[in-house]
Parts: structure tokens; sequence; C-alpha cells
């Protein structure tokens, strides 16, 4: 370990600029993979939550459907199987208005800055000023 070390010392100025620009250009291929991977782990979560939102939306037309066809029934017979169908289209809206609360919840708590990788870059960034100096 010493003779490393000592080897490291007698190296040329040419010499530690190419390990220089090596190290520096394998440290941005490592950041860029991790911005991507963060940043496709944030897009999936959207994705899954926009998902939410959509399937939401068709509950609550659902519901629209059946509650416009409960109106219906109850002006055409005026008999009880209108409530019935006031209660489905009920427990369908409740549950289509549930899907795409959160499903916006899920999406407004959502950032799409990569942060371990802006984090990482910062450290990077600090320890290089500290070797330049």
């Amino acid at each position: 370990m010493a003779m490393n070390l000592e080897n490291r010392d007698n190296r040329s100025v040419g010499e530690l600029l190419r390990d220089l620009a090596q190290d520096v250009s394998r440290l941005i291929r490592d950041e860029l993979a991790l911005a991507r991977s963060e940043t496709n782990d944030k897009i999936q979560g959207m994705m899954r939550s926009t998902m939410s939102i959509i399937a939401g939306g068709f509950m609550l037309l659902a519901a629209l459907i059946v509650l416009l066809q409960a109106l219906v029934i109850a002006l055409a017979n005026v008999m009880p199987a209108w409530a019935a169908a006031c209660l489905v289209g009920l427990v369908v809206a409740i549950i289509g208005g549930i899907m795409v609360y959160t499903g916006q919840k899920q999406l407004s708590e959502t950032q799409l800055t990569p942060e371990r990788t802006a984090h990482n870059l910062r450290k990077d960034i600090n320890l290089a000023k500290e070797q330049v100096t």
C-alpha cells in the first residue's frame, strides 16, 4: 500500500490529468444512470396515480348513468325500484370520488426532481473543490 501511495505521488501532471478525466467521466456516467433510474421510478408512480384518476372518472360516469336511470324510473313508475337505483348510483359515485381524490393526492405529493442524484452531485462538487484547494 505504501508503494501505491509512493507511485501515485510520483505521477506526472499528464498522468494526473488523465486519471482525473477518467474519474470525472466515470462519475458523470454513474450520476446519469442514477438520475435515469430515479426519474423512471417517479414516472411509474405518476402513471399509477393517473390510472387511478382515470378509473375514478369512469366510475363517476357510471354513477351518473345509474343516477339518471334512477331518475327516469322514479318519474316514470313512481315505484320503490327507483330507491334501489339511487342507492347503487350513490355507492358508485362515492367509490369513484374516493378513487379520484386518492389519485390527485398521490400526484400532488410526487416530485420529479431526482433528489438523490442532486444530493450526490452537490457532494461531488464539494469534494472536487476540496481536492483542487
